[in-house]
């Protein structure tokens, strides 16, 4: 017969979180809880610090910043093909047993990379490298995002879970490249990749080692763990193809390519505003500063509107905003007092949105294909942004940098008219609110 993993008992006291500021310390205080989201900070360090390790180690030893691209591209590529399956994977098997050996794989691959390109490997080598060590890259987002309906009963819980976790993920984009700095002015290039590969195996290890990690299993309707092998007649092959999650996934995708392009344009801005593309992190800092209060503050408490309706006005503020920032980027001259509180109100609305995408697809997703689910949302970002980052490279060099905000303001605006249209494929897969 097959096996089936218990979940460990729970008491209601344990995991209700209650609302406001507290309810993060509270979770914070939880070891069923605290222990993965620790780990999986460390592990995820990796998302933020890899690409850009990887862009300045080959710049630096072979003198060339295409090379760098190429191989910082197979890179991204990899983790966008490699995440759905090891999603699908772990759904099949558990989490433990698909994020130990990728993560052990990946690291050792990333460190390969950067005592090849130390060493004068080929060009082929080290785009292979790249390619293999993303699509190896252990999928800790998708599997801690499905672990908090272990941890986890209270749906109002599991917001707070989403919200805290969307806010580490700023924190990891801010703090990712900082340390990336750091180890840069005290080391040589290729230490900074070696410390990339050691958090990512020394963080997932200890996620493993986690009870979420462990006992996490997608639970059916019945609230008992779904069998690790097999699946339910009737049910979806693909979480794809359940009801609302494509809608979810397309909605993810358009807004990601603003994500991507808004990236691309802030680097520029700081190359006109501040003098070179090395200080964007003010402007990094100013968005990511707005994103991590707009989290906070959305999941503590509850609010009294329906997430699917939320989810296209919220895109539409972003789109708005914007809009405003390739306004101000076409005048002459360019008050930076106006840039940053601009840009952190832009990044007020992102931590919500995604936490409410999340949450829906929560709900969406079948049971047994909750990790797949996630997967295939990060799998999602992954792509949309990479595609976002070279359109707005095109845009900028070609008609300016206001194009290149009002195209991320565009493709924000698509969002929200693709989650619009997608309001009653979504209610008809839920519950209502």
């Amino acid at each position: 017969m097959p096996r089936t993993v218990p979940t460990p008992p729970r008491s209601p006291a344990d995991t209700e979180l209650g609302s406001g500021i507290g309810a993060y310390v509270r979770l914070l205080a939880h070891q069923p809880a605290r222990d993965p989201f620790l780990a999986a900070l460390v592990a995820r360090l990796p998302i933020a610090m890899a690409p850009i390790g990887i862009l300045l180690l080959v710049q630096s030893e072979r003198g060339t910043y295409s090379l760098a691209g190429v191989v910082t591209g197979a890179y991204a590529i990899g983790s966008a093909v490699g995440t759905p399956c090891w999603g699908r994977l772990m759904d099949r098997f558990g989490q433990v047993r698909v994020l130990l050996p990728t993560a052990l794989a990946s690291a050792s691959l990333l460190a390969a990379l950067a005592v090849a390109t130390v060493v004068t490997g080929t060009p082929t080598l080290l785009i292979a490298l790249a390619g293999l060590a993303g699509f190896s890259y252990p999928p800790v987002s998708p599997a801690i995002r499905a672990s908090w309906r272990t941890v986890f009963t209270g749906e109002e819980s599991r917001r707070v879970a989403f919200a805290l976790d969307a806010t580490s993920v700023e924190l990891i984009f801010v703090g990712g490249p900082l340390l990336l700095s750091i180890l840069l002015a005290l080391t040589t290039p290729v230490v900074p990749l070696l410390v990339t590969a050691a958090a990512m195996a020394a963080g997932t290890l200890a996620y493993c080692r986690t009870g979420a990690a462990r006992h996490s299993r997608p639970t059916g309707v019945d609230g008992l763990p779904r069998r690790p092998a097999g699946r339910r007649e009737g049910a979806p092959r693909s979480a794809a193809t359940a009801a609302g999650v494509g809608s979810l996934l397309l909605v993810m995708v358009a807004l990601s390519v603003g994500f991507g392009q808004l990236d691309t344009s802030m680097a520029a801005t700081a190359g006109v505003l501040l003098g070179g593309t090395d200080r964007v992190g003010l402007l990094f800092a100013a968005i990511a500063g707005g994103s991590t209060v707009g989290g906070l503050v959305y999941g503590a408490r509850r609010w009294p509107f329906d997430e699917r309706r939320a989810v296209p006005v919220l895109m539409t503020i972003f789109a708005v905003l914007l809009g405003a920032m390739a306004v101000l980027m076409s005048r002459s001259t360019v008050p930076l007092g106006l840039v940053v509180p601009l840009l952190f109100c832009t990044g007020a609305t992102v931590a919500p949105t995604l936490i409410m995408q999340q949450s829906l697809l929560d709900h969406l997703a079948p049971a047994d294909r909750l990790n797949e689910a996630q997967s295939l949302l990060t799998a999602s970002n992954t792509t949309g942004a990479a595609a976002g980052t070279a359109l707005a490279g095109l845009l900028i060099d070609f008609r300016g940098l206001d194009y290149s905000f009002a195209g991320a303001g565009f493709c924000a605006a698509l969002a929200a008219v693709l989650a619009l249209a997608s309001r009653r494929r979504w209610a008809s897969a839920l519950p209502p609110t």
